[in-house]
This record gives structure tokens, C-alpha cells and sequence, in this order.
């Protein structure tokens, strides 16, 4: 084939991709995408100094349009009222392009440390660049502030309440901002719903590019929960806690394996919590065991120690409520 043939070739190509981006994608790319091409790519074709210059510049190229990031909703305002497709008419008002995907809106009203808990099991199961709300708020209104946390290469917008203090903990090099720049809020900004005109809002437009700069000021002393990490002491006991009941009943602690290492089980390590003495340890729930009833320790999927009981309850067995404390004793 000759070069004026696979100039001719290379233009239908083009003027038939132009003509399905212009059914396709709509008024943006008509008056966006399509106006740069005519204005820039045609010209490099007519102005091109030599036939190589053309060739490169009408070659046809894939169309490249980044995906929209992700954002996630965290919420304790279940499905009943109006909140959550509230928030998620904001989003996508400011980006139809958005994907928006609930993790959960059924934490119990107002419980922070479930949330902080949730969000921690779950955010790195998102990709990079994600944008996580989560919005529990019994301080809405307040002179609590509102922030966005740049961490693991993820963000997260909401309340500061304690609600991002595990992801803070586990990420050192988290970055903490106040949303402050009212730019980003409709208004007015409701005085009992933040989810929907600060924390909605400020995701939508960082999932369209905006500089996480733009929304406010860095902070140093954001809210924190108790930290994760149990206490050591001198006698070699380890004290744990209670830091999440599942909805089967298991009590899921902040015991790692940085703290009970499979030698210390080998060595006959066992666990206090609530008077009841734990001894046994498994690889899986339906593992055999001497006794239906007995409580044991088992490695959850969010990487915590659980205690559990095979097709049971193991906190109505040990009447146990998140805070309580667990003991971790070596055998002397």
C-alpha cells in the first residue's frame, strides 16, 4: 500500500471513531474531546513538515479516559430513610461518572469504634486512590471538625471523631486535612446533615481530580480511639481487649500474631477473658473439638485473634462486651 492510500486508510479510521465518540460519549466529547482533535491533531496533519510527521500524526490512538475513582459509603443510617440515596444523588450530581459502592449502613446508631473497626477490616480490599465515607456522627452540628485523611494511597472523608484513628494507626505516614473551604459545600450546609452537604460534596470532587490541597489546611491532632496495640508488662502477661463483637458472636480482640506467636501456642499460652480461661487455639470454625461449648481462640480475616464457640455465641458464652479486658499469660 502506498502512503497516500494509507493516508486515506488512516482518515476513514479516524472520522469513524470520531462518529461513534460523537453517539457514544455525548455532549462532553462532542464539545470537549472532539473540539482539541479538530483543533490540534487536523493541523499537525495539514502542517506536518514531512510524510513521516503525518503518518504519527493521524495514526489512530486508543481513547483514553481514566477511570473514575472509586468512592465507598460507611454509614449507621441503614436503608429506611432518605440519607444514603441522598449522598449519593451529591456524588453524582458532581461526577455521573463516579462509582459508588456501600460497604455498610448498618452500623448501630452512633457507635464510632464499630465504624473505625469496619472501615479498618475493609479499606484494603479497595484499590489504590479509593475514597472511602464514612459518616457516624453523633457531633454533627458541633464545633467537631470535618477532614479528609490521605493514607495507604487511599482517602477517607469524614467527621473527626476517632471515626479514621485505626486507619492512622496502621498507616504512620497518614495526612490529615480540615475541610474548610466552603467552595465545595452547597448551600446552606444543613446543620444535622454533614453526609450529604460536606463529606458527599468534598469526595465527589476529589474523585473528579481536585487537589486534596484545595479543601483546607493540614491538621496534627486529629480525634484518636485507645489505641490498638495491647499492653505488655514486665511479668510477660500481655492485657488485650474485647474490640468487636461480629454479628456470630465472635470477639474479635486487638491480639496479634506480634504479640501471641504460634511458639508461644506450642508452649500452652492461654487467655483470660472475663474469668473464663481459654486453652484452645484453631485453624477453622468447624475444626473437631472435645467439648461443642469450648471457646477458642482462631485467626480472623481482619488479622485480629477471635474467641469463638463452633455454632454458638461466644459472647453470650462468656457475657462479654467490647472493652473487656483479655489476658494473655504464658504457662509457668
Amino acid at each position: 500500500m502506498d502512503n497516500n492510500s494509507e493516508f486515506e486508510l488512516l482518515l476513514r479510521r479516524r472520522s469513524s471513531e470520531g462518529e461513534t465518540r460523537r453517539r457514544g460519549d455525548g455532549e462532553t466529547g462532542r464539545q470537549g474531546d472532539g473540539e482539541t482533535r479538530r483543533q490540534g491533531d487536523t493541523v499537525t496533519r495539514r502542517r506536518g513538515e514531512n510524510r513521516t510527521d503525518r503518518r504519527v500524526a493521524v495514526s489512530p490512538r486508543p481513547r483514553v479516559s481514566p477511570s473514575p475513582r472509586l468512592i465507598t459509603l460507611l454509614t449507621d443510617f441503614g436503608t429506611a430513610d432518605y440519607f444514603v440515596g441522598a449522598m449519593k444523588g451529591v456524588i453524582l450530581s458532581v461526577n455521573p461518572e463516579a462509582r459508588v459502592v456501600d460497604i455498610t449502613h448498618e452500623i448501630p446508631a452512633q457507635d464510632i469504634q464499630a465504624a473505625a473497626f469496619t472501615l479498618l477490616a475493609v479499606y484494603s480490599s479497595f484499590p489504590s486512590g479509593s475514597i472511602h465515607v464514612a459518616v457516624v456522627d453523633p457531633g454533627v452540628g458541633s464545633d467537631r471538625l470535618a477532614i479528609l485523611v490521605e493514607a495507604g494511597g487511599q482517602f477517607f472523608v469524614g467527621p473527626d471523631n476517632g471515626i479514621f484513628s485505626y486507619i492512622c494507626e496502621r498507616e504512620p505516614e497518614a495526612r490529615v486535612l480540615e475541610l474548610t473551604n466552603k467552595k465545595y459545600f452547597p448551600a446552606p450546609v444543613s446543620s444535622t446533615f454533614h453526609g450529604r452537604d460536606v463529606f458527599a460534596p468534598v469526595a465527589a470532587a476529589l474523585s473528579t481530580g481536585v487537589d486534596p490541597s484545595k479543601f483546607g489546611k493540614q491538621i496534627t491532632n486529629p480525634v484518636r480511639l485507645a489505641s490498638l496495640i495491647p499492653e505488655k508488662s514486665k511479668k510477660g502477661t500481655v492485657k488485650a481487649r474485647i474490640i468487636h463483637i461480629d454479628r456470630f458472636g465472635n470477639c474479635i480482640t486487638n491480639i496479634t500474631p506480634r504479640e501471641l506467636t504460634e511458639e508461644m501456642i506450642d508452649d500452652g499460652v492461654h487467655l483470660v477473658a472475663n474469668g473464663a480461661k481459654v486453652k484452645s487455639f484453631q485453624k477453622f470454625f468447624s475444626e473437631q473439638q472435645e467439648r461443642g461449648r469450648e471457646v477458642f481462640g482462631i485467626w480472623g480475616s481482619a488479622g485480629f485473634l477471635e474467641l469463638a464457640v463452633k455454632n454458638k455465641s461466644a459472647a453470650k458464652i462468656l457475657r462479654a462486651r467490647r472493652g473487656q479486658p483479655v489476658v494473655l499469660r504464658l504457662r509457668k
